[in-house]
């Protein structure tokens, strides 16, 4: 037998790192809400990273709340492989001789 079907779950984020302590969450739903959230990711072209294991911890988050202290290192992940990806990294900071 197989699973049944879940509805889709989908967590829009936004960061700025020059005046978010952390990535605070903007959006987040099931089912409609969730294809809608990702139609408009896709309209606006915002990559999207599939993690229903993330999403399901960051549905518990109000909007406008940063996300929790467990989702950093998972966020931060994909925070990297989009600015990567974009071309947007940070010249590394040169360390001290």
């Amino acid at each position: 037998m197989s699973a049944p079907d879940r509805p889709p779950i989908a967590v829009a984020l936004d960061y700025e790192p020059t005046t978010d302590a952390a990535p605070r969450v903007v959006a987040s739903g099931r089912g409609p809400i969730a294809d809608r959230i990702l139609e408009l990711a896709k309209l606006h072209g915002i990559p999207v990273r599939e993690n229903a294991e993330l999403a399901e911890i960051l549905t518990t988050v109000a909007p406008g709340d940063h996300i929790p202290v467990a989702a950093f290192a998972v966020v931060a992940e994909i925070l990297f492989y989009i600015l990567k990806a974009e071309g947007r990294l940070p010249p590394p900071r040169e360390t001290a001789p």
